[in-house]
């Protein structure tokens, strides 16, 4: 296989993986109950918005498709580019893992409004290299424990990300920086409230705890 070839098939790959994240299931499931999620809480086509607008169970469904998408899209560019070589494969790979994020965030099928990627990144990087995934993960849940906001979790955790990939996945490290810096793209709004003293809390028990 050409140098050309290879390098056609993994930005198509990308692109296929754009697409993929840009499948949005908390947009579809709230238009299936006639609401509009960006219009509704605070706006974002994600896991926690998606709690708080239509309830547990849509949000553990958006949840596992977010998810899914980024574990899906990293592995069928992975299966594509398996006859190229490893070198094409990893890349390839990692191409993914950007692409889909990018697609959750920027939706093509949705006017490029989307959510703020932690789910799908973290399908993406799990299937890049599950270590990372899980103690970046592990740094996410400390973060909501200790601060009792996601945001604040989900922030350390992708801080965290380009430092574990220097240990543990090297070649992603430009990769996992830009993944990143998205990430803190998506949440500047919750940045200028947590500067605020304004961001919300997590309840972890009943009410009036």
């Amino acid at each position: 296989m050409t140098t050309q070839i290879a390098m056609v098939m993994a930005l198509g790959m990308a692109v296929v993986a754009y697409l993929i994240g840009s499948i949005s299931p908390s947009i579809l499931l709230a238009k299936a109950k006639g609401v509009d999620i960006k219009k509704e809480g605070s706006g974002n086509a994600g896991t926690t918005n998606t709690l708080r607008v239509l309830g547990p169970s849509a949000a553990v469904i958006t949840l596992i498709i977010d998810v899914c998408k980024g574990l899906l899209a990293v592995y069928l560019g992975i299966l594509v580019t398996s006859s190229a070589g490893d070198f094409v494969m990893q890349q390839t790979s990692y191409l993914c893992a950007v692409g889909v994020v990018c697609g959750h965030i920027w939706p093509i099928f949705f006017k490029f409004k989307g959510g703020k990627g932690i789910a799908t990144a973290f399908g993406a990087i799990l299937m890049v290299n599950w270590l990372v995934a899980l103690i970046a993960l592990a740094v996410v849940a400390l973060g909501v424990l200790i601060s009792r906001r996601m945001s604040v979790g989900s922030l350390l955790g992708a801080l965290a990300l380009p430092f574990l990939c220097i240990y543990f996945e090297f070649d992603f490290l430009l990769g996992s920086f830009f993944l990143a810096v998205l990430v803190i793209h998506t949440h500047r709004a919750n940045l200028q409230r947590l500067r605020n003293g304004t961001e919300p809390k997590i309840s972890f028990g009943s009410k009036g705890k």
